[in-house]
C-alpha cells in the first residue's frame, strides 16, 4: 500500500484561498499585456482541441466538425493547426475515418461523474484506443477522493494508463469541486503520481474553472515536473470562450512554468468557443467559423 501522508508531505503547497488570489493578481498584472499578442494567440490556438461533447451529437455533426478542421488550411492559411479534436467514444471511429490532418484524437471515459465501475472504464478506454483514440481524458471520482480513498483512484488511474497502452492519459479533476487549494493541489499531485500525462481542470458539466485553479494546478505540475525530472502537461476547459480569457490563464500557466510550456506538448485547451475568439484576435476581423 502506498503511503500517501509521505507523498502529499514531499510536495510543499500551504496557501490559503487568499493567498492564491493575491498572487494570481500580481501575476497577472505583471505578465497579461507581454502575453496579450498575435503570437501568443496563435501558440493558444495551436493549443486548442476542437471539442463536441453534446447529447445532440450525431453522425453528420461530427463529420461536419472533423470537415472544418480539415479545411483549416485552405481557410485559413495564417493559422496553425489545432493540437487535436475530443468526441466521445463513440465517435471516434467516425473521426479517424475523416480526419485528414495530423492531430490528437482525443476522448472521454467515466463522463462526466466518473460514478461507474472500474471495469466499465478500462474497457471503453481499450475500445477508444482500438477504434484510433491517441489521448484518453478520464474523470478523477471526486467523492471517493474527498472521503480520502486514495488508494483506490490511485490504482483506478493507473490501470486506465496502462489499458491506454501509447496513448496519452488526461485526468479531470474537477477542479470547481475541491474545497481548498490543498485539496485541488493534492488531487494534482495524485494523478500525475498514478501516470498521468496531464491534468486538466473540468468536464465543463459542473464547475466552471478559474483562474485561482489554474495557479494552483500549475503549482503541481511544476513541483512535480522539477521532483520527478519528467514533463507532464495541463490541460484546461469548461467556461474559456475569449481570447482574453485564454490569455489570463496561460500568463498563469506561463509565470510558473516558463514561456516555454506554452505549446501544443505541453498545454491543451478544451474549447470550442474559444477558437472563433482566437481567429478573430489573430484575423483582426469578426470570424464564426466553428
Amino acid at each position: 500500500m502506498k503511503d500517501f501522508k509521505a507523498l502529499f508531505s514531499a510536495y510543499q503547497f500551504a496557501e490559503s484561498t487568499e493567498d492564491v488570489t493575491a498572487t494570481v493578481k500580481k501575476i497577472i498584472e505583471a505578465g497579461y499585456d507581454r502575453h496579450n499578442n498575435i503570437e501568443h494567440y496563435k501558440k493558444l490556438f495551436n493549443s486548442l482541441e476542437i471539442t463536441s461533447l453534446s447529447p445532440y451529437d450525431n453522425e453528420d455533426s461530427i463529420r461536419r466538425l472533423v470537415e472544418k478542421i480539415n479545411d483549416l488550411d485552405d481557410k485559413f492559411p495564417e493559422l496553425p493547426s489545432p493540437a487535436g479534436i475530443c468526441v466521445y467514444p463513440f465517435w471516434v471511429d467516425t473521426v479517424k475515418n475523416l480526419l485528414t490532418e495530423d492531430i490528437a484524437i482525443s476522448t472521454v471515459v467515466g463522463f462526466p461523474s466518473s460514478q461507474s465501475y472500474i471495469e466499465v472504464k478500462i474497457a471503453e478506454t481499450a475500445l477508444a484506443v482500438s477504434s484510433g483514440a491517441t489521448e484518453i481524458d478520464m474523470v478523477l471520482p471526486v467523492g471517493r477522493f474527498l472521503a480520502q480513498d486514495y488508494e483506490e483512484i490511485h490504482s483506478e488511474i493507473s490501470e486506465i494508463k496502462a489499458a491506454a497502452g501509447e496513448a496519452k492519459l488526461k485526468v479531470i479533476l474537477e477542479s470547481g469541486l475541491h474545497p481548498t487549494p490543498q485539496s485541488l493541489y493534492n488531487a494534482s499531485i495524485l494523478a500525475l503520481e498514478a501516470g498521468a500525462d496531464f491534468i486538466k481542470t473540468t468536464t465543463g458539466k459542473e464547475k466552471p474553472t478559474d483562474l485561482n485553479a489554474v495557479y494552483v494546478m500549475a503549482r503541481a505540475l511544476k513541483d512535480f515536473n522539477d521532483k520527478t525530472k519528467e514533463e507532464h502537461g495541463i490541460k484546461l476547459a469548461g467556461g474559456i470562450k475569449t481570447t482574453q480569457d485564454a490569455t489570463m490563464y496561460s500568463t498563469i500557466i506561463a509565470a510558473i512554468n516558463g514561456d516555454d510550456h506554452i505549446n501544443s506538448t505541453n498545454l491543451r485547451i478544451g474549447a470550442t468557443g474559444l477558437a472563433n475568439s482566437l481567429i478573430t484576435s489573430i484575423l483582426k476581423e469578426d470570424t464564426v467559423y466553428f
